[in-house]
């Protein structure tokens, strides 16, 4: 039921256009490394149907999903029933032991919660993803997503209402999301090896990965705006 609602919404509703998933292993372990964009994780259910339908060799893929929004009521069991797992270091060392395709947003919640006003703008990443595709040896695809910031608009944050409801934000926006049109812009596979020395050295590899997300976001712009 959750899949077909996915594919509703990636065919139908943001008529999804896919660039570049002929990079994506056929298979083995992968790391998917992608731009939060809006604020719901409704980019990680596009692009896990993306992977899902890749006409190059489809992946059954899972993501890692914040606490946050797997404690949700109706949403946390939608990404439950779509495969979505808890971000933790041990759940994502385990499905990559196990050679699965990973999903991994590095912003969490800084990147889904930044507002309109900050589209397109990455927020800091977290290092967590470097440190296990080094300890794995799992090749990195980055992944640059536009489309999602217009259909799902975060115009304000109540502060109040999350504080009330212990959450990092409240979005102020539109009752429904906006059928806006929506890219994925897949690069080719990065590797790296350690071992790694210092916090700084890891946090070089990781901008690498953010320079190249930030470059798929600028030419996923583009593609858009030539059609």
């Amino acid at each position: 039921k959750a899949a077909s609602a996915v594919r509703f919404l990636y065919e139908h509703y943001f008529k999804v256009r896919a660039y570049g998933r002929e990079n994506i292993p056929k298979q083995g372990r992968v790391l998917i490394i992608a731009n939060h964009s809006g604020y719901l994780p409704l980019d990680g259910a596009l692009l896990g149907y993306s992977l899902l339908s890749n006409p190059y060799a489809p992946r059954v893929p899972r993501a890692m999903v914040e606490r946050l929004f797997t404690s949700f009521p109706y949403i946390g069991d939608f990404f439950n029933q779509i495969g979505a797992v808890t971000g933790q270091t041990q759940n994502c060392l385990d499905m990559l032991k196990q050679d699965e395709a990973v999903i991994v947003f590095p912003e969490g919640v800084r990147g889904t919660g930044k507002g309109f006003a900050k589209r397109y703008q990455l927020q800091r990443f977290g290092n967590g993803f470097m440190d296990i595709a080094i300890e794995t040896n799992t090749p990195i695809i980055p992944v640059g997503i536009v489309g999602c910031e217009e259909a799902l608009p975060m115009l304000g944050n109540a502060k109040g209402l999350a504080q009330k409801f212990g959450l990092p934000y409240f979005p102020i926006t539109l009752p429904l999301p906006i059928p806006a049109r929506v890219t994925l812009n897949f690069g080719e596979p990065l590797y790296f090896q350690g071992p790694v020395h210092s916090e700084d050295e890891l946090e070089a590899k990781v901008n690498i990965v953010k320079a190249k997300i930030r470059q798929l976001i600028v030419e996923a712009q583009h593609k858009q705006g030539a059609k």
